[in-house]
């Protein structure tokens, strides 16, 4: 096993795309910087763990540039379909990219910012986050990497001293600064500024950065089908992996999908209690766009856009040809993910697709809480329950992926439910007690521990 220390090695790739596609901007001057999270399992990754406490405040809280990396922050520039209506005015409005850094894959990652003030994309916003709301990132965080969702990390959170009026929860309230570390922020809406501003010089630009820095593969003949056949593989499996885990991002918009396939920027989410389809996280998502029945029809359909966009540089037909592969895809990686979940070696894509159809029906028709069922479930056995019997029937001849001997299996399943969250943040908001926070980032990394392959 290979224990050498992972060495920091910063880049500064993102320049090389030149300034259509950035805007420099200056960080917010904080009165105060306390530090909430520090998230060392992630550092050690990118050669930052060894930071002292001043020098990391200095870094995330400050906004000092990282030694070698980006001079100053950069606000991206890119457009979205919000709930479907196209919109040209967004970009990085309390954030920016802030560095970039190799990890131990030698993936090309970046450090981001979320309430970091201002910018030129801020319109009537203030650019900062609650501490409510950087909890909740870190907590969604960190549960989704438990539950194998590719997913930013949450990086740093410091409370910075600030009060702020917010008109969706009690106010003032308190301000933070989130750091997250992400393979890329280039956004699905990255590619359609540029197609909306039909700029084909820079879509070919960005199309070529990101097979060569986010894929680690040189453009083809027809570089655009290309990127498009790895994006959709990508998000077919994101989409999957939120359904086995339970997951509901609530705003599944084009300016939120990452080309890596890599779920980030993270708001009204919420962990279904049931297998219920029609769940929603967003209170304004009155007609359940980005329900959690329906994520992987959002993610196809912001695929779609994808190639819509990148019709300002290829033909359609092979665009069209790959987007048809999204469903099946999607099918063979949903049937994997559940079946991981369910702590099983799959065995053949018609039986595993079988499967996972009656242990879906179990849930649906039984009622029982996502959590509960997939800890009983672990390694091949569903419950007694006449709702399972096709289940049962199902899972003969299937293995168990690995033992139920990790400690975690002896107590209660691991959860992230509405009521927990707020619990949380009401002991830090009433008591100013980040006992239950700390608390509940270590029993979801036990529960990683014993998912983990």
């Amino acid at each position: 096993m290979d224990t050498t220390p992972q060495a920091y090695r910063p880049e500064t790739a993102i320049l090389d795309l030149g300034d259509a596609f950035y805007d420099p901007v200056t960080p917010a001057n904080f009165p105060e910087t306390h530090l909430r999270f520090r998230n060392d399992r992630a550092a050690a990754e990118v050669g930052l763990e060894t930071l002292g406490g001043g020098e990391w405040i200095e870094h995330f809280g400050r906004f000092e540039p990282m030694p070698g990396s980006l001079v100053e922050p950069l606000a991206l520039r890119y457009h979205g379909h919000q709930f479907r209506n196209y919109n040209p005015e967004i970009g990085d409005g309390r954030g920016f990219l802030f560095a970039q850094l190799r990890d131990t894959g030698d993936r090309l990652m970046d450090l981001a910012t979320k309430g970091s003030g201002t910018t030129p994309w801020s319109r009537f916003g203030d650019g900062r986050l609650t501490l409510k709301g950087g909890m909740r990132e870190v907590l969604a965080t960190e549960m989704l990497e438990a539950l194998g969702v590719p997913t930013s990390r949450s990086f740093s959170l410091i409370e910075t001293g600030e009060q702020l009026e917010r008109n969706d929860e009690p106010s003032p309230t308190r301000a933070a600064v989130l750091v997250r570390l992400s393979h890329s922020h280039i956004r699905i809406g990255t590619f359609q500024r540029l197609a909306y501003d039909r700029d084909a010089d820079n879509m070919a630009r960005l199309v070529g950065y990101v097979l060569r820095n986010l894929y680690a593969e040189e453009p083809g003949d027809d570089a655009a089908a290309q990127l498009l056949d790895r994006v959709v593989g990508r998000t077919a499996t994101l989409a999957a992996s939120y359904m086995a885990a339970g997951f509901v991002h609530g705003v599944l918009n084009t300016d939120n999908i990452n080309v890596t396939g890599e779920s980030f920027d993270y708001g009204p989410w919420r962990w279904a209690p049931t297998w219920d389809p029609a769940f929603t996280a967003a209170y304004f998502d009155h007609a359940g766009l980005y329900a959690f029945g329906r994520q992987p029809e959002a993610i196809h359909w912001n695929a779609m856009q994808l190639a819509v966009a990148l019709r300002t540089v290829s033909e359609a037909q092979p665009l069209i040809d790959i987007l048809e592969t999204f469903p099946e895809r999607y099918q063979r990686a949903v049937s994997e993910a559940i079946l991981w979940r369910v702590g099983v070696v799959p065995l053949d894509s018609t039986r595993d697709r079988a499967l996972v159809q009656a242990i879906e029906q179990g849930m649906t028709q039984s009622g029982i809480g996502i959590d509960r069922f997939f800890f009983d479930a672990f390694g091949g056995t569903v419950p007694a329950d006449d709702a399972f019997a096709a289940a049962r029937a199902a899972l003969v001849g299937y293995t168990a992926r690995k033992p139920r001997d990790h400690a975690y299996w002896s107590g209660a399943p691991c959860s992230m439910l509405i009521d927990e969250v707020e619990a949380i943040w009401s002991a830090i908001d009433q008591r100013n007690d980040w006992a239950p926070f700390h608390a509940k980032i270590a029993a979801i990394r036990h529960m990683g521990e014993a998912l983990a392959d």
